[in-house]
C-alpha cells in the first residue's frame, strides 16, 4: 500500500527514486478506502531532510497512510525555504478541530535552553494537551520526547557532561510489548543529544514502562500504559549520513566535538559511516503503524476517546 503525499513534495521523488510506492494526494482522493491520517509535527531545522526521513520509514508497511505536516506558527525555521513551508505545511491552528490515528513530534536542537525559554514552547504545550483529544497514538522523539515527559508527567531532563552522540546497543526489556515484537535480544539505535531522562524519576510513574535501554546511551524507548503516548529518546530516522554531517557540521563551528561512538569503522572519519539501525527502525514504524494505531484506532475519528494522563504538572 502507498504512502500519501503531494506530488511535488521534494520526498515525493525521493522515495520514488528509492523504488518506494507513494500516492499523490489527486489520485488518493478518488479510491474508496480510509487511509489512516498521520501528522508529523516537524521541529527539526532541516525540515525537507526530516519529513523525507520519516516518510521514508512510514511508507515501508502493508498500510495506506495519508500525511499531514505541520508547523508551530510561534517559530520561523531558518534553514528551510518559506515557500516549501507554505506550500506543504499546515499550522497547528488550522488543524486543531481536526482528528488523527497517529502523530510524529520530532527533536529539536534546543534541549540546552529550558522548556519555557523555547520561542514556541506555549504552542507546543496545546499540541501536547489537544493530542490527549483528537490523536490516537503520538511517537515523541528525542527533544520531543523529554519535553512531552516533562509537560504529562514532570520528568526533568539532566544535562549530560558532554554531548551523546553515536549509534548504541541497545537491550529489548519487553520482548512480549507489540511495539517490540520482532526484535531480537538487542538492537542499534543512533542518539544525538546533550541531555537525559534519569531512569529513576520514571521508576515512580506506574502508568510508563521502558521497553529497551543502553549501557551507554540510557533509556531509549517509553511507552504508557495504553500505547498512546510513545517516547523514543533515540533518533531511528536517521539516514547513515546524518551523524556524520552533524560531526562535521560542529568541526566547522569550531566546537571540537567527539567522533560518533560506534559510528564510523574502526574510528576513521573518512570511512563510509556504519548504518546498522535500519532494519530496527522500520520495524519500530511498522509495528506502531499496526499495533497501536491500525489495530486499535476507530474507524470513525469522531469516536475518539481522549487520554487520561495521570500526574500531569503543567497546566495551560
Amino acid at each position: 500500500m502507498p504512502i500519501q503525499i503531494p506530488d511535488n513534495l521534494p520526498a515525493f521523488a525521493t522515495l520514488e527514486s528509492e523504488n518506494i510506492f507513494v500516492i499523490p494526494d489527486d489520485r488518493a482522493e478518488h479510491q474508496d478506502i480510509r487511509a489512516l491520517r498521520i501528522a508529523i509535527l516537524n521541529l527539526m531545522p532541516n525540515k525537507i531532510v526530516t519529513e523525507t526521513q520519516l516518510l521514508r520509514l512510514l511508507s515501508n508497511t502493508p498500510l495506506h497512510v495519508s500525511i499531514d505536516l505541520l508547523q508551530m506558527s510561534s517559530h520561523t525555521p531558518k534553514n528551510t525555504p518559506q515557500e516549501h513551508m507554505l506550500k506543504f505545511y499546515k499550522t497547528f491552528a488550522e488543524v486543531r478541530k481536526d482528528r488523527y490515528d497517529g502523530l510524529i513530534i520530532t527533536g529539536a536542537p534546543v534541549e540546552q535552553l529550558e522548556y519555557e525559554d523555547v520561542d514556541y514552547w506555549q504552542e507546543l504545550c496545546e499540541v501536547f494537551e489537544w493530542s490527549k483529544t483528537n490523536v490516537y497514538s503520538t511517537i515523541h522523539i528525542c527533544w520531543g520526547a523529554q519535553a512531552a515527559l516533562y509537560y504529562h508527567y514532570g520528568v526533568r531532563k539532566r544535562m549530560l557532561a558532554q554531548k551523546m552522540s553515536g549509534v548504541f546497543l541497545h537491550n529489548n526489556t519487553a520482548p512480549r510489548h507489540p511495539l517490540m515484537r520482532g526484535f531480537g535480544d538487542t538492537f542499534f539505535c543512533p542518539h544525538s543529544r546533550h541531555t537525559e531522562i534519569v531512569p529513576e524519576d520514571l521508576e515512580a510513574l506506574k502508568q510508563l514502562t521502558v521497553l529497551a535501554r543502553s549501557p551507554e546511551a540510557g533509556v531509549h524507548i517509553i511507552t504508557d500504559s495504553s500505547n498512546r503516548q510513545i517516547y523514543l529518546l533515540g533518533h531511528w530516522e536517521y539516514d547513515r549520513g546524518t551523524l556524520d554531517g552533524e560531526y562535521r557540521r560542529d568541526l566547522g563551528k569550531g566546537l571540537s566535538p567527539k567522533k560518533p561512538k560506534h559510528y564510523y569503522p574502526y574510528g576513521d572519519v573518512n570511512a563510509v559511516p556504519r548504518f546498522n539501525w535500519s532494519c530496527s527502525a522500520n520495524l519500530m514504524y511498522a509495528n506502531w503503524l499496526n499495533y497501536c494505531v491500525y489495530q486499535e484506532t476507530p474507524y470513525n475519528l469522531e469516536y475518539l476517546i481522549p487520554i487520561t494522563t495521570e500526574g500531569k504538572r503543567h497546566d495551560l
